[in-house]
């Protein structure tokens, strides 16, 4: 007999081709809850006929906290625990008893392991710790996007099982149209929110609003509540990105170099600035960096991982700085090791080939 009652509970719009996954990952909970916000396809009848609980309402001016918040009003008052998900996210099995083995009395949230992304074979390539499971009382959800659940019981009880895993396998032709203005608006709800200060500097980026980007970043940097190092690493490498599309190297390099003093037990700064010193063809600086970068082992898990630090890239900067350094067996090294951690990859493959041209020529 189950020791709690666990409820999954979510926000759907126009999911359906994601339900009957979904479903089949969520239903060791006792019941399932959905709030569906506008769908015009058969995910509300996809729903319903798997016997989730689905309620309908247009959240109007659309933001993340409020539909969330009305997602748990779902939920029975004799709820124990609370597991928020979206429809694009998979459980593996067995969630259910380890989380009822992990969860204690006076546990508030759990935390556990969330794969943000995985690649074609589903192994994880971006990986840290969730916790969107909570007990029911003390909690709302907050910020027009990048919601987070705040918790106003007192202090928090945390208790963590990182053997459970939640998988994400987003819609990739999803629009995040709506993310600008959203962040927009939590920051001007709330101009000392780091978090969202952080995340509304790099959408700036992302949109390719260069000056916007840097000056939002700068002001996160400013603020007394940003001391999140691997954070304030990321803001110094994003104005190094922007200043790198505007083209103003030294100040790219400059940042760069305040992102590696600011954490420099994270790859991704030495690897961005290998990256940069590619584009601009110094190869003994691309072979300098990619050299630092390698000497980081450990992983740190958060949502601030970057991909390019730890697949084949760092080798891939390598071969082609020894290549261009006339290092040739060094090169062959550095490609055989890309290779082995992407062998259909066809430009690696052809960059071997005129690396062993290139030694048998001069053999």
């Amino acid at each position: 007999m189950n020791k709690y009652k666990v409820c999954v509970y979510a926000i759907a719009k126009n999911e359906e081709k994601f339900v009957d996954r979904w479903y089949e990952s969520m239903k060791e909970a006792d019941e399932i809850y959905v709030l569906d916000t506008g769908s015009i396809d058969n995910t509300v009848l996809k729903l319903k006929e798997k016997g989730v609980y689905v309620k309908q309402k247009i959240i109007n001016p659309w933001r993340f906290d409020v539909a969330r918040n009305e997602s748990l009003k779902l939920l029975p008052k004799d709820t124990d625990i609370c597991v928020c998900t979206d429809l694009d996210e998979v459980f593996e099995k067995g969630w259910r008893e380890k989380l009822e083995k992990a969860w204690e009395k006076d546990t508030t949230r759990l935390r556990y392991t969330y794969n943000w992304s995985l690649n074609e074979k589903n192994i994880p390539i971006v990986s840290f710790l969730y916790e969107k499971i909570h007990k029911l009382e003390g909690f709302t959800w907050v910020n027009p996007v990048h919601e987070i659940l705040k918790y106003d019981k007192g202090e928090e009880k945390y208790s963590v099982q990182t053997e459970i895993v939640l998988n994400h396998y987003p819609d990739k032709n999803k629009s995040r149209s709506s993310y600008l203005p959203l962040l927009e608006l939590s920051v001007k709800e709330d101009p000392n929110n780091d978090r969202n200060t952080h995340y509304l500097g790099r959408e700036y980026m992302y949109y390719g609003k260069w000056n916007e980007a840097i000056d939002t970043l700068i002001k996160h940097l400013n603020l007394k509540t940003a001391t999140w190092k691997d954070e304030r690493c990321a803001s110094m490498r994003f104005i190094a990105r922007c200043y790198k599309n505007l083209k103003r190297y030294d100040e790219a390099k400059m940042w760069l170099d305040k992102a590696i003093n600011e954490a420099p037990y994270l790859r991704d700064p030495y690897m961005e600035r290998a990256l940069l010193e590619y584009n601009l063809n110094n190869w003994e600086e691309v072979k300098k960096y990619s050299l630092e970068a390698l000497k980081i082992t450990t992983h740190q898990k958060s949502y601030i991982n970057e991909t390019f630090s730890w697949n084949y890239t760092v080798y891939d900067l390598l071969s082609l700085a020894c290549y261009n350094l006339n290092e040739i067996d060094d090169a062959l090294l550095w490609i055989d090791k890309a290779l082995n951690m992407e062998p259909d990859n066809e430009r690696l493959i052809n960059n071997k080939k005129i690396i062993e041209e290139k030694r048998n020529s001069l053999s």
